[in-house]
């Protein structure tokens, strides 16, 4: 679905995504870890147009998306999450939904005007769809709610919600579980699972809680200093020396007092800060 080639991106003398190659499968709920500072958002921001890169390919599907803006991607189906969820706070959940496809007739002052009709039948069409997201993701009892009431927890979900309103082909999810109670995780890693098996969703996710990664991520693949360090399977890749020595520093490890283990499963490791 994704295929990045020799990728780089600097920022003056710093560079922050240092020529990364991957690929992330069609239906594979892929993870992206790695320690503070290892250019897991910068490398998400590159590929969904935020930034442009220094040098380097992007490809969607086959097709080359290297530089597009994130409104082109966004038509192409490719969909992105951020760390701080970016919801219409004095509209109600239900009308987030809403907003979400583009082309819409009410948007055009002539289709208001003389074709009132459509305007309706789309946005019945609209209410129905956002219904149906709403349920899927068990918070029609939030619904009316104004979303900038909601918790951090039912922002992401909502922020998930909005990438069900249109035809998505792949969604990157950035720390989706950060600040979540471990209740509304389970029903988001819940809702990733469905979404992937039932409707053919393909996700990368940048996440620090190695527990979370481990029961839905295959592979995973892992970043230090810019670079891809490692990929595999998450017990593979917490056993990995190297990822070790990433997380824990070199020489660190195996001074006196250091412990030796891979990176918890339970523990959320550090944020990414490139």
């Amino acid at each position: 679905m994704i295929r990045v080639e020799h990728l780089s991106k600097h920022f003056g003398g710093i560079q922050a995504v240092d020529d990364v190659s991957l690929e992330i499968a069609k239906g594979s709920i892929t993870g992206l870890i790695g320690p503070n500072g290892a250019g897991k958002t910068t490398l998400f921001n590159v590929i969904a147009g935020a930034f442009k890169p220094t040098s380097g390919k992007v490809f969607l599907d086959g097709e080359d998306i290297t530089g597009l803006e994130p409104h082109q991607l966004f038509h192409k189906g490719l969909l992105r999450t951020f760390q701080i969820a970016h919801e219409f706070s004095t509209l109600t959940v239900r009308e987030n939904l809403m907003m979400v496809p583009g082309s819409q007739h009410g948007e055009s002052l002539i289709d208001t005007w003389i074709r009132p009709s459509l305007v309706r039948e789309q946005e019945a069409q609209l209410r129905a769809k956002a219904d149906e997201v709403i349920e899927f993701l068990e918070i029609s009892h939030v619904a009316e709610e104004l979303a900038g009431n909601l918790s951090g927890g039912q922002k992401k979900l909502l922020e998930l919600g909005r990438t069900m309103m249109v035809d998505a082909k792949i969604v990157f999810l950035d720390e989706v579980g950060a600040g979540v109670n471990r209740t509304l995780l389970g029903t988001i890693a819940g809702a990733i699972k469905r979404l992937n098996r039932e409707r053919g969703y393909t996700f990368c996710m940048i996440e620090h809680d190695m527990e979370f990664i481990a029961d839905l991520c295959d592979p995973v693949i892992v970043m230090a200093e810019g670079k891809v360090l490692a990929e595999g399977k998450a017990g593979e890749i917490m056993q990995n020396e190297e990822v070790i020595e990433a997380y824990l520093g070199r020489g660190l490890k195996n001074k006196p007092g250091t412990s030796s283990a891979a990176p918890s499963r339970s523990a959320p490791l550090e944020g990414d800060t490139a």
